[in-house]
């Protein structure tokens, strides 16, 4: 596993960066070939958060986790990702179906070009992916894998857009979008 590193207020020691690799080399075990991580320390306040992201070839998983040790945030979001690198195997093993349609590409993160012409609030990050079409369960999936609560993807049954959101319920929402023309 290829690891990159980065610190937001703290200094990132030798010690902190082969703790994080001896850790995530647990998880190559489920890996036919090299991928690719990326692991973010952050102290605010007294609490140490880690973040990992793992790019896969069709697919993303991510883990955050805030204690008040790094390496106990460490050792939570490695966990973490073992449960949801587990979790994704079982269920694609279960639906025998081609995995390549879970994918994210092309981020732009860049800023506006015209962000001083603008008052109040602007946009400060951007970010563009292709929509690859999916089953709902497997926009389900990846949303659960991003741990983020929304995911826009392309319905491969009705070849349209659309929006998951995890509600304040445990489910999940749905919003199809329809188009307006002049």
């Amino acid at each position: 596993m290829r690891i990159e590193f980065y610190g937001k207020n703290i200094e990132l020691t030798s010690a902190l960066k082969n703790q994080a690799e001896k850790k995530l080399s647990k998880l190559d075990k489920y890996f036919s070939e090299e991928v690719e991580a990326k692991a973010t320390f952050s102290t605010i306040k007294g609490d140490h958060t880690t973040e990992i992201t793992v790019f896969l070839p069709s697919s993303i998983i991510r883990a955050e986790e805030t204690t008040e040790d790094m390496y106990a945030s460490i050792d939570l979001a490695v966990d973490a990702l073992e449960r949801q690198v587990r979790k994704y195997k079982t269920r694609l093993k279960k639906r025998n179906q081609n995995t390549k349609s879970i994918r994210f590409d092309n981020f732009d993160q860049s800023l506006p070009k015209d962000e001083d012409d603008r008052q109040g609030k602007i946009v400060t990050k951007r970010k563009a992916f292709t929509l690859t079409p999916m089953l709902e369960e497997e926009a389900i999936l990846q949303m659960e894998l991003l741990n983020h609560n929304f995911f826009i993807f392309l319905d491969a049954d009705l070849g349209e857009p659309a929006l998951l959101y995890k509600r304040k319920d445990g489910n999940f929402g749905r919003i199809d979008f329809d188009y307006v023309s002049d």
